[in-house]
């Protein structure tokens, strides 16, 4: 850590007035009223004020003399990241046409009296694809589809799997069109024959055929109990959805697929039975994120021409400032272009200029103030002059691409929260945000870069140490919220690190998803395409996230008296989500330590401190799978590796009178 930064006078108001009547005491001792109300006391009090507004000013020269070293090495304040979500926009009606919603589409969260509205904007153009139903195909046991279609044209019912369905029978749905990031509703009129499955979570997975095979999809909402009843079913496509060949007959293929059942839950003892089906388009889903597009971008047209910065005067060391900042971090390096005789030149974005020739055409972006700097002229010791850095000849026009504004930890929010479209779209209804926005991190303060200055001189962009690896992986990726570097320990593997990353994300009710611990592909290939360039050479780096191990915490506890069980039993869930969590849990807050165990003791404490609880009568320990939910053996300490987090899973507390 930094040294602390000395004090150079300590003393304040009152010690400096104390001072002034000592020394009138020592030089004039015929002075003898001291009283505040004295006109001599007046005056020492007047200067004393002025002299404590000088001295704090001069304790802060050392601070800004360390700030200004962290700038000469490079240190510079990570901008803000903006949080990411999908939106879902739904249309007013199913179309015969494709329905194109442009990148640029914004929509908000509601504003209130005390919040201003949060803003995310869509990164990608949406085509929503009109679609009807073209096939209905079965397959059971693994054998050929068969085509139901002039089963259902004669008006007769069928059998969806086998009489007695067995997991990995399948019901195929096929569409007229791909319907990749589109939402497809199916209505469906089926028969009760599918008996002994609770309706609200059949032994189903549906999958859309993506062309590497078959994905599952998102399903929002299944009135007809499992295939029982009448009913629709809304179904969110992947993205990579296709149309392909299946029985020798070319459909945008879906698929209703048996599964087993968890212990808990009943499987089919008979098949369900479909008299008809049909489908129909009734929306799509697009990336967003919370920022707004800056320098030029028109609303949802797409149009990003960029802004304007300029007109260079021809010497080095230019600097161009940004109409708006900070600079959200977007997925590819931001592009300034310069004019010259044969129109617009593209340079490029780089960290630093130490590795830049006279030749190169090379810009560094000032994140966090908004600006763009050109490459520096240094007087070298020999008396030579050295451009770091090409120079626009003067005259010439400087324009920075459409960059994105605004991020911050306020963008997490809930799902749902986004139900506002800023602009109206034809056939468009409404929008949502099916899961909760995440990502969304603010940017670094001042205290944080002191404290990370004297790391990053270590380092200098080279992985040696484990240290070497957080700290470079913190600097790429600073949405990333716990990094662990662990080497090797195993002969076959010596030489080789892996990092853990843990991405930042918000609970709802205290309770995490399992996929918000899961970093995007995007971060992990950044990630490692970083510590690629800074690794020794040899050595081998593996960038995934930590081993996952559930918990789950079953315990009886008897309440004090004229204490509300029920809410003592929701206050105690909440305790135990709280302490075992991956990334705001453990004893001191900071997250679950990498690799440390669960002790059944460490439950008896939580559950013991929370207000109203007189005694905790019974505590089992089980460990469990956050991926197929299936639970261990009870057990009074579970052992983690050290590539493991604790996570949460259905915990289960009964509380005497609840």
């Amino acid at each position: 850590m930094a040294l602390p930064t000395p004090n150079l006078d300590d003393r304040r108001f009152q010690d400096l007035v104390d001072d002034a009547k000592r020394l009138v005491q020592q030089r004039c001792p015929e002075w003898t009223d001291h009283n505040v109300s004295d006109p001599g006391v007046t005056l020492i009090e007047a200067f004393a004020y002025m002299t404590d507004q000088l001295l704090y000013r001069l304790n802060r020269v050392p601070d800004r003399h360390y700030v200004r070293f962290l700038d000469l090495i490079g240190v510079r304040l990570f901008p803000p990241v903006a949080a990411r979500v999908p939106l879902t926009f739904y249309l007013s009606a199913p179309q015969p046409d494709t329905v194109r919603i442009a990148a640029g589409t914004r929509a908000a969260t509601v504003r209130t009296e005390t919040d201003e509205a949060i803003v995310f904007t869509t990164l990608e153009d949406l085509a929503v694809v009109a679609c009807s139903l073209s096939h209905v195909a079965t397959s059971v046991e693994g054998s050929p589809a068969v085509d139901r279609a002039e089963v259902l044209a004669k008006g007769t019912a069928f059998e969806a799997f086998s009489p007695v369905p067995k997991p990995g029978d399948t019901l195929l749905i096929g569409l007229s069109e791909a319907v990749p990031s589109c939402t497809v509703g199916l209505t469906m009129r089926c028969t009760l024959e599918g008996v002994g499955v609770d309706p609200t979570r059949p032994p189903l997975v549906w999958e859309a055929w993506t062309g590497d095979g078959w994905t599952a999809c998102d399903l929002e909402s299944d009135s007809t109990g499992g295939l029982n009843r009448d009913g629709r079913l809304v179904l969110h496509v992947p993205a990579g959805h296709v149309a392909s060949l299946v029985g020798k007959v070319r459909s945008g293929w879906l698929r209703a697929r048996v599964v087993s059942p968890d212990a808990d839950v009943p499987a089919y003892s008979a098949s369900p039975r479909i008299r008809d089906v049909s489908a129909e388009t009734i929306g799509g889903t697009a990336a967003a994120v919370n920022a707004q597009f800056a320098g030029g971008g028109h609303e949802g047209d797409g149009s990003l021409a960029g802004e304007i910065l300029g007109v260079s005067a021809g010497i080095p060391g230019q600097l161009f400032s940004l109409l708006h900042r900070p600079v959200v971090p977007g997925e590819r390096p931001a592009v300034l272009c310069v004019s010259d005789a044969d129109g617009w030149a593209e340079w490029e974005q780089v960290s630093d200029f130490a590795s830049s020739s006279p030749t190169d055409c090379h810009f560094v972006l000032d994140a966090v103030a908004g600006a763009v700097l050109l490459g520096p002229g240094v007087r070298q010791p020999d008396g030579t002059f050295r451009q770091y850095g090409r120079v626009p000849p003067k005259g010439a026009r400087l324009r920075l691409d459409a960059y994105m504004t605004g991020g911050g930890r306020r963008g997490n929010v809930a799902s749902g929260a986004i139900s506002v479209l800023k602009s109206s779209i034809p056939f468009v209804a409404r929008v949502s945000n099916r899961r909760p926005a995440s990502g969304g991190v603010d940017g670094e303060e001042i205290e944080n870069a002191k404290l990370r200055g004297p790391i990053s001189l270590r380092t200098r962009g080279r992985a040696v140490t484990t240290e070497d690896y957080e700290q470079i992986v913190l600097e790429a990726a600073p949405e990333i919220m716990r990094v662990r570097a662990i080497a090797a320990t195993a002969p076959a593997d010596q030489g080789g690190v892996r990092v853990l990353v843990v991405p930042r994300a918000t609970d709802e009710d205290g309770r995490l998803r399992f996929e918000q611990l899961v970093p995007a592909e995007e971060t992990l290939a950044r990630i490692t395409t970083r510590l690629d360039e800074c690794r020794v050479i040899g050595a081998r780096v593996v960038v995934e996230p930590p081993d996952y191990r559930g918990i789950t915490v079953v315990a009886r506890i008897q309440p004090k008296p004229r204490t509300n069980p029920t809410r003592l039993q929701a206050s105690a869930t909440r305790a135990l989500y709280d302490y075992f969590n991956p990334i705001t849990g453990g004893p001191d807050g900071g997250g679950w330590p990498f690799g440390r165990p669960v002790q059944v003791g460490e439950v008896y404490a939580v559950l013991q401190a929370v207000p109203g609880t007189a005694l905790v009568e019974d505590v089992r320990l089980f460990g469990a799978d956050p991926i197929t939910g299936q639970r261990g053996t009870a057990t009074q300490r579970l052992d983690l590796e050290p590539n493991s987090l604790v996570f949460s899973y259905e915990h289960q507390l009964m509380v005497e009178g609840a």
